[in-house]
């Protein structure tokens, strides 16, 4: 099947894939992130490095938030766009 007989509800299957692996990654980077934070915090307090961190983490939660979202938003679309079974 190629991009040109691709139906928008086939668009939009492949959108919410993608976004639905992001989540994953993005979900595993703030655990890896904040197990960092926790192991440094104190030493990166000392080097007055602790806002960038905290920096990080807030956007990387704001994002996993957002993705949430769309993600929401999607999986409605494709209950919009699926076709509904033939009667027989």
């Amino acid at each position: 099947m190629t991009a040109d007989s691709k139906t928008p509800l086939d668009h939009v299957n492949d959108t919410l894939t993608q976004l639905k692996e992001m989540r994953h990654y993005a979900k595993n980077n703030v655990e890896r992130l904040t197990a960092q934070w926790l192991l440094f915090d104190g030493e990166l307090a000392k080097l007055k490095e602790a806002g960038k961190i905290e920096d990080l983490m807030t956007r990387q939660a704001e994002f996993y938030d957002a993705l949430e979202a769309v993600i929401a938003e999607l999986e409605e679309w494709v209950v919009k766009l699926t076709p509904a079974p033939e009667e027989e």
